[in-house]
């Protein structure tokens, strides 16, 4: 996670929502592939932290399954990113802080939980979500150009 932290703060160097992803094969250790949030520079609205980190890991692995390895991101995956996740069928999803507007893991339509969905990873929240909060949070208020003291 701490990985996926840094390059949130690249995102953010970036004027980019500071999001990081970074999957791991947690059999070898190994860091399979990484993304972060690109939408503004590249022009593409699903430029999202997650759909890069898995493009590169299918590219890499020359498979769009992406079965037991595990994505660490920096917040919980919007409903996009969790379909393309079940479609990739990560074994197991792992995130900083919660999102509760535009989450859809344990928030908005809890999209593992669908009986519909043909692949549910194994999800854990929390991890690292101070550091992750307060990097969105510190991020929105400069974006805003209101210094931390005055948002209370």
């Amino acid at each position: 996670m701490r990985m996926a932290l840094d390059l949130a703060q690249a995102a953010a160097k970036e004027e980019e929502v500071p999001v990081g992803a970074v999957i791991v094969d947690e059999t070898t250790g190994e860091v399979v592939s990484e993304g972060f949030n690109r939408p503004v520079a590249t022009h593409d609205p699903t430029a999202h932290a997650e759909i890069a980190a898995l493009r590169q890991a299918a590219d890499k692995l020359g498979n769009y399954r992406l079965t037991g390895l595990t994505l660490y991101v920096t917040l919980e995956p919007c409903a996009m990113c969790a379909g393309a996740i079940s479609h990739a069928r990560i074994g197991r999803v792992v995130w900083g802080a919660d999102d509760p507007k535009g989450g859809a893991v344990v928030h908005g339509p809890r999209l593992f939980e669908q009986p519909t969905l043909h692949w549910r990873p194994a999800c854990e929240g929390g991890l690292l979500a101070d550091e992750s909060s307060t990097l969105l949070r510190d991020f929105f208020r400069r974006r805003r150009g209101k210094p931390a003291k005055e948002q209370g």
